[in-house]
């Protein structure tokens, strides 16, 4: 893993940054992917933008992956496309070369082209295709099904983000990447697709966790059929939910993107081998909390306030817009950002200066005091 992280960091696919990736930030690299790579428009969306597979390998155990079904959720794209430029340099890491020729992967890199470019989770009809899978009311959510059936895969990596909300309460630490094995049933019976599934988390726990100690939990995995991850592993197929989270200070997910490359990495690994790890190591696994904000004012005559950023698409940027975090949302135990107010009357200040204007960098808050956020 260490080369690999080394080479991921002078390496990695630079025309992609940052959060607001769509279609037409990928239509290029797509159409200059060599002829190992078949690169088809399987589709259109709601809004008849296309939606492509990228097929690669030749193995018999067949991997459906799929990211950007929530159009808002790009840090595993911009991972897959490090993985398309990590197969064409397969010289520079040869064990690449053994995934590709025991696996054949079908890929999915955007499955909500209208939601990625409005940066929205839901696609324009707003309906949040991840729980369309019994429905399937939606075009994107049919043509899963259809690449899904029609694939026939063997595994299925299904490609997430999650809000900076995420951490863990007993250690304060934040979940930088978190995983789910889904349930088949509402008993969250442990059937054979499901232990499979464990055991490919388990794996990529055991090879991330030299890098992210204390950063890696889990989902609940209560049941709901129509969650496409439960649907899935309810049909038999071993299904792994990755959650891309958040890398301190790394709002642009560059950092986090690392990780996600090499999570995907082992578990590919993993599938690609005959000796899979004991499921028993996932059961240990923390399963994380709604517990941090994005800035946390500790200590302030009003109490303890919470910050939590909104995330805004304008004139092609995305800003973070803060706004009030609920506690009905997060306890706010911690803060990515935590700023000592001790003894001062903040929450009117905070409302009047900050509460809803992006890109406020200094924050004058008492006598003189200024404060760098």
């Amino acid at each position: 893993m260490d080369t690999l992280l080394n080479w991921h960091k002078n390496n990695h696919e630079k025309r992609l940054f940052g959060r607001y990736i769509h279609g037409d930030s990928i239509l290029e690299l797509l159409e200059e992917l060599p002829s190992q790579f078949v690169v088809t428009q399987r589709g259109v969306s709601v809004e008849k933008r296309p939606i492509h597979t990228v097929t690669i390998g030749t193995g018999k155990t067949k991997i459906l992956l799929w990211s950007q079904m929530h159009g808002n959720e790009s840090t595993t794209t911009k991972a897959l496309f490090d993985l398309f430029k990590a197969f064409q340099e397969v010289d520079k890491n040869p064990f690449l070369d053994i995934i590709l020729s025991s696996c054949t992967l079908c890929i999915i890199p955007i499955l909500n082209p209208d939601g990625a470019k409005a940066y929205t989770r839901v696609n324009t009809n707003g309906i949040d295709l991840n729980r369309d899978a019994q429905d399937r009311s939606q075009p994107e959510s049919k043509l899963l099904w259809e690449i899904y059936k029609e694939f026939n895969p063997h595994f299925c990596f299904n490609l997430h983000g999650q809000r900076t909300i995420y951490g863990f309460e007993d250690t304060g630490k934040p979940s930088i990447l978190s995983f789910l094995a889904p349930s088949a049933d509402e008993n969250r019976s442990i059937t054979l697709s499901r232990k499979r599934s464990m055991q490919v988390i388990a794996h990529i726990y055991n090879e991330l966790t030299p890098y992210l100690l204390g950063n890696i939990g889990l989902y609940d995995d209560g049941f709901n059929r129509n969650c496409t991850g439960d649907t899935f592993q309810a049909e038999g197929v071993p299904t792994i939910l990755f959650e891309a989270g958040h890398y301190p200070n790394d709002y642009d997910r560059e950092i986090t993107r690392r990780y996600v490359f090499m999570a995907i990495i082992a578990a590919l690994e993993n599938v690609s081998s005959t000796l899979p790890i004991d499921e028993a190591l996932y059961l240990t696994i923390p399963e994380h909390q709604k517990c941090y904000c994005d800035i946390l004012f500790k200590n302030t005559l009003d109490g303890d306030i919470g910050i939590q950023f909104k995330e805004k698409l304008t004139r092609n940027t995305i800003e973070f817009i803060p706004e009030f975090a609920s506690k009905e949302e997060t306890s706010f135990l911690f803060g990515h950002r935590i700023i000592d107010c001790s003894g001062i009357k903040i929450k009117k200040l905070l409302e009047e200066k900050l509460i809803g204007k992006p890109n406020i960098r200094h924050l004058n808050i008492d006598k003189g005091v200024t404060i760098t956020l």
